[in-house]
């Protein structure tokens, strides 16, 4: 018989329920704040709820009624300074934080302040899509966030906000200010990888971040039954050492007492924890109807919930101990609804039998696309020195070890720089030495990662946002963008716009193109076209040594996220860079003019700077090639590319990756919107071909573009000109 031990889990996981004692204990002054927030979170819900079933809400109404002790039975004991985010039901929790920050101790016989009811016709308007709300009517429902209150932005996409907590929650910790991140999701999210991921990365570095479930047993009309084995959710915090807490999540004085006891563990540096509250939506996934309208519950079950109504159990709880009475708490009820019927005739009036939305509340439609990224660093302060105008000594230097030096620098001069990613504390620098030495200078600021590319993307993305520190990610494989590509491209890339226009993100995002490695086809992308064509980013693609460190030290200059891109042929060649000097900066926006020529503009960048001049030169043709070094439509320089084309007449983009992912696909139908009549012909690319490149040596190399493909480009190119190029040495271009 083999011997068994009955393991148990590494962390406490614990069931609170609340006892009389509790409730006769509990601070007068606790119970009153929790019922009127409670009250007015619930007459705002129903305003929004009145408003969608007249058709004035553009998108969802997912309401909160009957959610709300799980929000402020959490919230009411943070500090100004904690921060939170939640998810596409997130009213309760985003008003909940706001409401304790604008009025702490709301008393429930006392009038409302001004400051009360701004935030309530802010929230009201930001869901009708209007200008007075607090992201300008974007972010509408979902995208709620007020970072002065702590709010630090709900989510729409399933799970998708957790590791941006974990981000705050990293800030909180090495700034050592004591303070907490709280993310709320729900029983849906639970499951996703992302959360998960969190969840072991949060615990492995141990982050003061409070996990809360708000279990509501259906995600839409599936039960949770159907969905996992393990009902009990709080049962995920075990699997990764993470101290839980089970409650009832109509009861708000459980949710409190859990939440405290949670806080002392994460404000001792003891995080992360997790709670779980079981409460119950009264109404659908979206709308003005019960769950039973649509089948997926029944009348009983739902009047069984209703009947523990956390509004009523708290107000019950204060009349047993003469605290209110019935009349009190009936008063406190109408005049939430009479202020929020007032806050509504602000925004919308009376149309022939209905009502519709105020004219002058809409925002102007010429605020459509402002902000998607913020201006450029302002570079008045900075030396800019390109390589050709340098006059010092100068030394020679390989690409990839003039990564280091510039990244060593920075971390020497900016103590806000952060910079993660898997196995780049290891190996003398990462699997490629572009950090060697920082993880010796600097242990606290340089952390190697799980393989968890979502988890820590997003929690980059969280410490962008905060604005206290800087953080630089590593991409081993551009390919594992696809892996973390909520958080790059709708969490990172959208925030600024999505959020009101002011929501910085200065992250920057290294990855390197291994084409013709012999990776295959999950680590051979080019990730220029992916990232030129999502909103939010800006691309660098260095050429050189010096470039690299002009680029780089521009980039952190930015207060939007920039994609780096790096190439494996450049990391062993040698460049020349200042001997002394890494604190030059190259503006983002400005091209290279790498060759001057009459015949043809060759705009390229990367890698294929080298292979381009190659096969310009082998040829002899009279080409102008420019090393485009800023890719993002943001910052092409289309002086400099206006100016060639305007001599040349001719455009020929060369680029190495597949056409699927073409980055010249853009570049093109703009150029040729921008120039077409001055163009002889029409704009003529070099890219690889559409499938990626594969294992196979010959098969790879048939895959992506190099110095041939580029000499059969500016054959087609030349021969259209009437100038056809010597057909010998096209032969031994060709080979």
């Amino acid at each position: 018989m083999p011997e068994r031990t009955k393991l148990a889990p590494a962390a406490p996981w614990i069931e609170l329920r609340t006892t009389a004692k509790d409730w006769k204990a509990a601070d007068p002054a606790l119970l009153g704040e929790m019922l009127t927030q409670m009250h007015l979170i619930r007459a705002f819900e129903e305003t929004v709820l009145d408003l969608a079933g007249e058709g004035l809400v553009h998108g969802p109404a997912h309401s909160s009624i009957g959610q709300e002790g799980g929000a402020v039975g959490s919230v009411v004991g943070l500090r100004p300074t904690d921060q939170v985010n939640g998810s596409h039901r997130g009213h309760h929790q985003f008003l909940a934080k706001a409401l304790a920050y604008v009025a702490p101790r709301l008393d429930p016989k006392a009038e409302f302040s001004e400051r009360v009811e701004t935030v309530l016709h802010r929230t009201l308007a930001e869901i009708l899509g209007l200008d007075p709300g607090f992201g300008h009517g974007r972010g509408g429902s979902m995208h709620l966030r007020w970072a002065e209150a702590g709010a630090l932005g709900t989510n729409a996409i399933v799970g998708g906000g957790v590791p941006l907590a974990a981000g705050a929650a990293m800030a909180h910790k090495m700034a050592g200010t004591g303070d907490i991140a709280v993310t709320y999701f729900g029983d849906g999210a639970v499951n996703i990888g992302t959360a998960l991921e969190t969840m072991n990365l949060a615990a492995a570095w141990s982050l003061p971040m409070l996990f809360f479930v708000e279990n509501n047993l259906y995600a839409v009309a599936t039960k949770v039954e159907e969905a996992t084995r393990e009902g009990r959710l709080s049962g995920r915090g075990c699997g990764f050492g993470v101290p839980s807490w089970r409650v009832d999540g109509m009861d708000p004085l459980a949710v409190h007492l859990a939440t405290q006891e949670a806080l002392a563990l994460l404000r001792e540096g003891k995080g992360p924890a997790l709670i779980e509250a079981e409460v119950y939506r009264f109404f659908h996934q979206n709308g003005p109807l019960p769950g039973s309208a649509f089948g997926y519950r029944t009348k009983d079950e739902e009047a069984s919930w209703r009947a523990r109504d956390p509004l009523k159990r708290t107000a019950d709880e204060m009349i047993k101990r003469s605290l209110l009475d019935e009349t009190d708490v009936s008063d406190l009820r109408d005049r939430c609804k009479t202020v929020m019927a007032r806050l509504t005739d602000l925004l919308v009036e009376p149309h022939g039998n209905a009502r519709r939305v105020r004219p002058d509340m809409w925002p102007d439609t010429a605020f459509v696309d402002v902000g998607i990224r913020g201006d450029l660093p302002d570079l008045r302060d900075a030396r800019i020195l390109e390589a050709d105008a340098h006059k010092g000594q100068t030394k020679e230097r390989k690409f990839v070890d003039a990564i280091a030096d510039v990244l060593h620098r920075r971390f020497e001069t900016d103590d806000t720089l952060v910079i993660m990613g898997e196995d780049i504390h290891r190996l003398k620098g990462g699997t490629n030495g572009a950090t060697r030495g920082l993880a010796d200078a600097y242990p606290d600021r340089v952390l190697g990662t799980p393989i968890s590319e979502a988890a820590f993307t997003g929690l980059a993305g969280g410490m962008a946002m905060d604005g206290r520190y800087r953080p630089i990610i590593e991409f081993m494989y551009p390919d594992f963008m696809w892996v973390a590509a909520d958080q790059v491209f709708n969490q990172i890339g959208k925030a600024r716009h999505m959020f009101g226009g002011d929501t910085d993100m200065p992250l920057v995002l290294r990855t390197k193109i291994a084409m013709g490695t012999g990776y295959g086809s999950q680590h051979s992308l080019d990730p220029a076209g992916v990232f030129a064509t999502s909103p939010g980013w800006r691309i660098v693609a260095p050429s050189t040594a010096h470039d690299y460190i002009g680029l780089m030290n521009a980039a952190l200059r930015c207060r939007d996220p920039i994609l780096v891109i790096e190439h494996v042929d450049l990391y062993q060649t040698t460049g020349t860079i200042p001997a002394e000097d890494l604190d030059y900066v190259i503006p983002l926006g400005r091209a290279r003019i790498v060759r001057s020529g009459r015949d043809l503009t060759v705009l390229t960048y990367s890698a294929m700077v080298a292979r381009s001049m190659e096969a310009v030169e082998r040829l002899g043709v009279d080409a102008e090639v420019i090393d485009l070094r800023s890719l993002d439509r943001a910052s092409l320089d289309w002086e400099t590319i206006c100016d060639s084309i305007r001599r040349t007449n001719n455009v020929l983009i060369v680029e190495q990756g597949s056409l699927g992912t073409s980055y010249g696909a853009m570049l093109a139908d703009e150029i040729q919107r921008r120039y077409l009549d001055w163009l002889d012909q029409p704009v003529q690319r070099v890219h690889g071909r559409e499938a990626s490149p594969t294992i196979s040596k010959v098969l790879e190399r048939a895959a992506f573009a190099g110095s041939r493909e580029v000499a059969h480009g500016l054959a087609i190119v030349m021969a259209a000109k009437g100038m056809p190029l010597d057909g010998a040495l096209l032969s031994e271009a060709f080979r």
